[in-house]
Protein backbone atom coordinates (compact mmCIF):
# COMPACT_ATOMS: atom_id res chain seq x y z
CA UNK A 1 0.00 0.00 0.00
CA UNK A 2 2.79 2.63 0.28
CA UNK A 3 4.83 1.43 -2.54
CA UNK A 4 5.34 4.42 -5.13
CA UNK A 5 4.17 4.14 -8.57
CA UNK A 6 8.04 2.93 -9.72
CA UNK A 7 8.33 0.60 -7.00
CA UNK A 8 4.95 -1.09 -8.29
CA UNK A 9 5.72 -1.43 -12.02
CA UNK A 10 9.41 -2.69 -11.52
CA UNK A 11 8.01 -5.25 -9.27
CA UNK A 12 5.55 -6.22 -11.89
CA UNK A 13 8.44 -5.85 -14.90
CA UNK A 14 10.74 -7.95 -13.05
CA UNK A 15 8.09 -10.86 -11.97
CA UNK A 16 9.10 -13.34 -14.76
CA UNK A 17 12.95 -12.59 -14.14
CA UNK A 18 12.70 -13.01 -10.41
CA UNK A 19 10.96 -16.75 -10.79
CA UNK A 20 13.95 -17.56 -12.88
CA UNK A 21 17.68 -17.04 -11.21
CA UNK A 22 20.01 -15.72 -14.38
CA UNK A 23 22.97 -16.87 -14.13
CA UNK A 24 26.19 -17.18 -16.99
CA UNK A 25 28.24 -14.45 -18.24
CA UNK A 26 28.21 -10.99 -17.83
CA UNK A 27 27.95 -8.84 -20.36
CA UNK A 28 26.97 -11.44 -23.33
CA UNK A 29 24.08 -12.97 -22.29
CA UNK A 30 22.53 -15.00 -19.28
CA UNK A 31 21.05 -18.38 -18.51
CA UNK A 32 17.40 -18.16 -17.25
CA UNK A 33 17.10 -21.01 -14.80
CA UNK A 34 13.67 -22.40 -13.48
CA UNK A 35 14.76 -25.37 -12.10
CA UNK A 36 14.65 -23.91 -8.24
CA UNK A 37 10.82 -22.24 -9.07
CA UNK A 38 9.55 -25.23 -10.96
CA UNK A 39 10.92 -27.14 -7.53
CA UNK A 40 9.53 -24.72 -5.13
CA UNK A 41 5.82 -23.48 -7.15
CA UNK A 42 5.55 -26.47 -9.15
CA UNK A 43 5.98 -27.40 -12.94
CA UNK A 44 2.30 -27.01 -13.29
CA UNK A 45 2.02 -23.46 -11.92
CA UNK A 46 5.02 -22.46 -13.89
CA UNK A 47 3.63 -23.73 -16.96
CA UNK A 48 0.46 -21.84 -16.39
CA UNK A 49 2.22 -18.51 -15.99
CA UNK A 50 4.49 -18.94 -18.65
CA UNK A 51 3.26 -21.94 -20.61
CA UNK A 52 2.93 -19.92 -24.00
CA UNK A 53 6.79 -18.27 -23.74
CA UNK A 54 8.47 -21.66 -22.98
CA UNK A 55 6.62 -23.19 -25.94
CA UNK A 56 7.79 -20.49 -28.63
CA UNK A 57 11.46 -21.01 -26.78
CA UNK A 58 11.36 -24.72 -27.88
CA UNK A 59 9.90 -24.26 -30.97
CA UNK A 60 13.07 -21.82 -31.68
CA UNK A 61 15.98 -23.69 -30.00
CA UNK A 62 14.40 -27.14 -29.87
CA UNK A 63 15.45 -27.12 -25.89
CA UNK A 64 12.72 -27.97 -22.82
CA UNK A 65 12.96 -24.84 -20.82
CA UNK A 66 11.45 -26.96 -18.08
CA UNK A 67 14.27 -29.11 -18.05
CA UNK A 68 17.17 -27.21 -19.29
CA UNK A 69 17.89 -23.02 -18.36
CA UNK A 70 16.87 -20.73 -20.86
CA UNK A 71 19.73 -18.85 -22.89
CA UNK A 72 18.55 -15.22 -23.09
CA UNK A 73 20.55 -12.22 -25.31
CA UNK A 74 20.21 -8.63 -25.21
CA UNK A 75 20.05 -8.11 -29.07
CA UNK A 76 20.33 -5.04 -30.99
CA UNK A 77 17.00 -4.23 -31.46
CA UNK A 78 17.64 -3.62 -26.98
CA UNK A 79 20.13 -1.13 -27.37
CA UNK A 80 18.39 1.10 -29.11
CA UNK A 81 17.84 3.10 -26.34
CA UNK A 82 14.97 5.86 -25.78
CA UNK A 83 14.08 8.92 -24.59
CA UNK A 84 15.86 10.04 -21.07
CA UNK A 85 12.93 10.37 -18.06
CA UNK A 86 12.91 10.71 -14.41
CA UNK A 87 11.05 8.77 -11.82
CA UNK A 88 8.28 9.60 -12.84
CA UNK A 89 8.66 8.94 -16.34
CA UNK A 90 8.51 12.77 -17.27
CA UNK A 91 11.31 13.62 -19.21
CA UNK A 92 13.22 16.63 -19.86
CA UNK A 93 10.16 19.11 -21.17
CA UNK A 94 8.23 19.81 -18.17
CA UNK A 95 4.58 18.11 -18.59
CA UNK A 96 6.25 15.65 -21.11
CA UNK A 97 5.39 11.75 -20.19
CA UNK A 98 7.07 8.88 -21.56
CA UNK A 99 5.93 5.81 -21.37
CA UNK A 100 6.69 2.29 -22.57
CA UNK A 101 9.52 1.02 -25.15
CA UNK A 102 10.29 4.91 -25.93
CA UNK A 103 12.37 5.64 -22.85
CA UNK A 104 15.09 3.83 -21.27
CA UNK A 105 13.43 3.56 -18.36
CA UNK A 106 13.65 -0.03 -16.55
CA UNK A 107 15.60 -2.00 -19.06
CA UNK A 108 17.60 0.24 -20.62
CA UNK A 109 20.47 -1.42 -22.96
CA UNK A 110 19.42 -4.94 -21.18
CA UNK A 111 15.70 -6.02 -21.96
CA UNK A 112 15.12 -9.36 -21.99
CA UNK A 113 12.88 -10.71 -24.97
CA UNK A 114 9.64 -10.53 -24.04
CA UNK A 115 9.59 -7.83 -21.73
CA UNK A 116 8.75 -5.09 -23.99
CA UNK A 117 5.19 -5.48 -23.89
CA UNK A 118 5.48 -5.55 -20.34
CA UNK A 119 7.11 -2.43 -20.09
CA UNK A 120 4.28 -0.58 -21.89
CA UNK A 121 1.54 -2.73 -19.46
CA UNK A 122 3.73 -1.53 -16.15
CA UNK A 123 3.89 2.28 -17.23
CA UNK A 124 0.50 2.46 -19.15
CA UNK A 125 -1.14 1.01 -15.91
CA UNK A 126 1.12 1.70 -12.46
CA UNK A 127 2.77 4.39 -13.27
CA UNK A 128 1.57 7.48 -15.59
CA UNK A 129 -2.06 7.53 -14.04
CA UNK A 130 -1.14 8.46 -11.26
CA UNK A 131 2.37 10.29 -12.34
CA UNK A 132 0.58 12.50 -14.76
CA UNK A 133 -2.49 13.31 -12.59
CA UNK A 134 0.23 14.12 -10.03
CA UNK A 135 1.55 16.67 -11.71
CA UNK A 136 -1.75 18.25 -13.22
CA UNK A 137 -2.42 18.91 -9.86
CA UNK A 138 0.60 20.21 -8.58
CA UNK A 139 1.43 22.17 -11.63
CA UNK A 140 1.07 26.10 -11.53
CA UNK A 141 0.17 26.40 -15.00
CA UNK A 142 -0.29 30.22 -16.13
CA UNK A 143 -3.96 31.20 -16.34
CA UNK A 144 -5.61 31.32 -19.67
CA UNK A 145 -7.86 33.68 -20.91
CA UNK A 146 -11.26 32.47 -22.53
CA UNK A 147 -11.80 34.92 -24.39
CA UNK A 148 -8.59 35.18 -26.08
CA UNK A 149 -8.88 35.48 -29.74
CA UNK A 150 -6.30 32.15 -30.04
CA UNK A 151 -8.74 30.68 -27.37
CA UNK A 152 -11.98 31.67 -29.42
CA UNK A 153 -10.31 30.06 -32.77
CA UNK A 154 -9.74 27.13 -31.56
CA UNK A 155 -12.97 26.50 -29.79
CA UNK A 156 -14.46 27.08 -33.06
CA UNK A 157 -12.47 24.72 -34.97
CA UNK A 158 -13.04 22.30 -32.71
CA UNK A 159 -17.13 22.89 -32.84
CA UNK A 160 -16.59 23.11 -36.32
CA UNK A 161 -15.09 19.32 -36.62
CA UNK A 162 -17.16 17.94 -34.32
CA UNK A 163 -20.13 19.16 -35.93
CA UNK A 164 -19.08 17.86 -39.57
CA UNK A 165 -18.23 14.08 -38.15
CA UNK A 166 -21.53 14.02 -36.37
CA UNK A 167 -23.52 15.28 -39.59
CA UNK A 168 -22.07 12.80 -42.04
CA UNK A 169 -23.64 9.91 -40.93
CA UNK A 170 -21.94 7.35 -43.55
CA UNK A 171 -22.35 3.72 -43.59
CA UNK A 172 -18.89 2.26 -42.37
CA UNK A 173 -18.01 2.60 -38.42
CA UNK A 174 -15.08 4.06 -36.97
CA UNK A 175 -13.59 1.10 -36.74
CA UNK A 176 -13.73 -0.51 -40.35
CA UNK A 177 -11.75 2.61 -41.25
CA UNK A 178 -9.70 2.33 -37.94
CA UNK A 179 -8.98 -1.57 -38.93
CA UNK A 180 -8.26 -0.94 -42.76
CA UNK A 181 -5.60 2.13 -42.47
CA UNK A 182 -4.11 -0.24 -39.89
CA UNK A 183 -3.69 -3.10 -42.16
CA UNK A 184 -2.48 -0.79 -44.49
CA UNK A 185 0.19 0.28 -42.50
CA UNK A 186 1.19 -3.06 -41.40
CA UNK A 187 1.53 -5.28 -44.92
CA UNK A 188 3.43 -2.28 -46.53
CA UNK A 189 5.02 0.26 -43.82
CA UNK A 190 5.81 -2.80 -41.31
CA UNK A 191 9.26 -3.80 -39.70
CA UNK A 192 10.17 -4.67 -43.49
CA UNK A 193 9.29 -2.27 -46.01
CA UNK A 194 10.11 -1.46 -49.41
CA UNK A 195 10.27 1.51 -52.28
CA UNK A 196 6.66 0.02 -54.31
CA UNK A 197 5.09 -0.93 -50.91
CA UNK A 198 5.38 2.65 -49.21
CA UNK A 199 4.79 4.49 -52.64
CA UNK A 200 1.75 2.41 -52.90
CA UNK A 201 0.43 3.09 -49.06
CA UNK A 202 1.28 6.82 -49.52
CA UNK A 203 -1.32 6.71 -52.48
CA UNK A 204 -4.10 4.53 -50.73
CA UNK A 205 -4.18 7.00 -47.23
CA UNK A 206 -5.40 9.99 -48.95
CA UNK A 207 -8.01 8.07 -50.57
CA UNK A 208 -9.18 6.18 -47.44
CA UNK A 209 -8.96 9.25 -45.18
CA UNK A 210 -11.45 11.34 -47.97
CA UNK A 211 -13.55 7.92 -47.80
CA UNK A 212 -13.67 8.40 -44.01
CA UNK A 213 -14.53 12.25 -44.38
CA UNK A 214 -17.45 11.01 -46.32
CA UNK A 215 -19.01 8.15 -45.01
CA UNK A 216 -17.90 7.35 -41.61
CA UNK A 217 -20.97 6.84 -39.31
CA UNK A 218 -20.66 8.47 -35.62
CA UNK A 219 -23.85 7.74 -33.87
CA UNK A 220 -24.87 9.72 -30.95
CA UNK A 221 -24.54 13.51 -29.96
CA UNK A 222 -21.86 15.83 -29.23
CA UNK A 223 -23.73 17.25 -26.31
CA UNK A 224 -22.57 14.28 -23.59
CA UNK A 225 -20.03 11.89 -23.33
CA UNK A 226 -19.58 9.86 -26.62
CA UNK A 227 -16.71 7.32 -27.14
CA UNK A 228 -17.59 6.82 -30.32
CA UNK A 229 -17.04 10.72 -31.58
CA UNK A 230 -14.12 10.62 -29.28
CA UNK A 231 -12.54 7.65 -31.47
CA UNK A 232 -13.26 9.40 -34.60
CA UNK A 233 -11.47 12.41 -33.89
CA UNK A 234 -8.28 10.36 -33.27
CA UNK A 235 -8.69 8.08 -36.11
CA UNK A 236 -9.06 11.61 -37.97
CA UNK A 237 -5.95 12.06 -36.66
CA UNK A 238 -4.10 9.08 -37.19
CA UNK A 239 -4.35 9.27 -41.43
CA UNK A 240 -2.33 12.35 -40.90
CA UNK A 241 0.24 10.35 -38.77
CA UNK A 242 -0.29 7.54 -40.93
CA UNK A 243 1.23 9.79 -44.02
CA UNK A 244 3.88 11.20 -42.28
CA UNK A 245 5.45 7.71 -41.38
CA UNK A 246 5.31 6.76 -44.79
CA UNK A 247 6.88 9.54 -46.25
CA UNK A 248 9.55 9.49 -43.86
CA UNK A 249 9.90 6.14 -43.86
CA UNK A 250 10.41 6.71 -48.04
CA UNK A 251 12.71 9.57 -47.31
CA UNK A 252 14.56 7.25 -45.11
CA UNK A 253 16.33 5.26 -48.12
CA UNK A 254 18.31 2.82 -46.02
CA UNK A 255 17.61 0.12 -43.59
CA UNK A 256 18.29 1.72 -40.06
CA UNK A 257 17.42 1.04 -35.92
CA UNK A 258 14.70 -1.85 -36.48
CA UNK A 259 12.91 -0.70 -39.92
CA UNK A 260 14.74 -2.81 -42.73
CA UNK A 261 14.52 -1.80 -46.22
CA UNK A 262 14.00 -4.78 -48.55
CA UNK A 263 16.67 -2.71 -50.83
CA UNK A 264 19.17 -1.92 -49.03
CA UNK A 265 21.05 -5.80 -47.45
CA UNK A 266 24.25 -6.58 -47.51
CA UNK A 267 25.05 -10.00 -49.43
CA UNK A 268 24.38 -11.92 -46.02
CA UNK A 269 20.85 -10.51 -45.60
CA UNK A 270 22.41 -7.31 -43.25
CA UNK A 271 20.35 -4.49 -42.85
CA UNK A 272 22.60 -1.67 -44.42
CA UNK A 273 22.62 1.97 -43.32
CA UNK A 274 23.71 4.90 -45.71
CA UNK A 275 25.64 7.23 -43.17
CA UNK A 276 26.76 9.65 -45.38
CA UNK A 277 23.41 11.05 -46.03
CA UNK A 278 21.37 10.06 -43.59
CA UNK A 279 23.05 10.46 -40.14
CA UNK A 280 20.42 12.94 -38.82
CA UNK A 281 17.53 13.23 -36.47
CA UNK A 282 14.31 13.69 -38.35
CA UNK A 283 11.24 15.70 -37.53
CA UNK A 284 8.29 16.05 -39.51
CA UNK A 285 6.10 19.22 -39.06
CA UNK A 286 2.05 18.40 -41.02
CA UNK A 287 0.93 21.48 -43.18
CA UNK A 288 -2.31 21.73 -43.98
CA UNK A 289 -2.21 23.84 -46.72
CA UNK A 290 1.10 21.96 -47.80
CA UNK A 291 3.66 18.98 -48.49
CA UNK A 292 4.96 18.46 -44.61
CA UNK A 293 8.18 20.27 -43.70
CA UNK A 294 11.63 18.14 -42.57
CA UNK A 295 13.70 19.55 -39.89
CA UNK A 296 16.92 17.62 -39.48
CA UNK A 297 19.82 17.42 -36.45
CA UNK A 298 22.70 16.10 -37.45
CA UNK A 299 24.06 13.32 -34.95
CA UNK A 300 28.05 14.06 -34.12
CA UNK A 301 29.89 10.52 -32.42
CA UNK A 302 32.72 12.11 -31.12
CA UNK A 303 33.92 9.34 -29.22
CA UNK A 304 32.53 5.90 -30.60
CA UNK A 305 32.06 5.47 -34.23
CA UNK A 306 29.62 4.13 -36.40
CA UNK A 307 29.58 0.50 -37.29
CA UNK A 308 27.19 -1.47 -39.37
CA UNK A 309 25.78 -4.13 -36.93
CA UNK A 310 25.41 -7.25 -37.42
CA UNK A 311 23.00 -10.44 -35.79
CA UNK A 312 26.05 -12.96 -36.42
Amino acid sequence: GNLAPRDIASRAAKQVCDEGRGVGPGGLGVYLDFADAIKRLGIQRIRERYGNLFDMYERITGEDPYKVPMRIYPAVHYTMGGLWVDYNLMSTIPGLFVGGEANFSDHGANRLGASALMQGLADGYFILPLTVGNYLAQAKLPKVDLDHPQVRTVEGEVHARVKRLLEINGSRTVDAFHRALGRLMWDYCGMSRNEAGLRYALAKIPELREEFWHDVRVPGSGAELNQELEKAGRVADFFELAELIALDALHRDESCGCHFREEHQTEDGEAQRDDERFAYVAAWFWNEAGPPRLAKEPLVFEYIPLAQRSYK
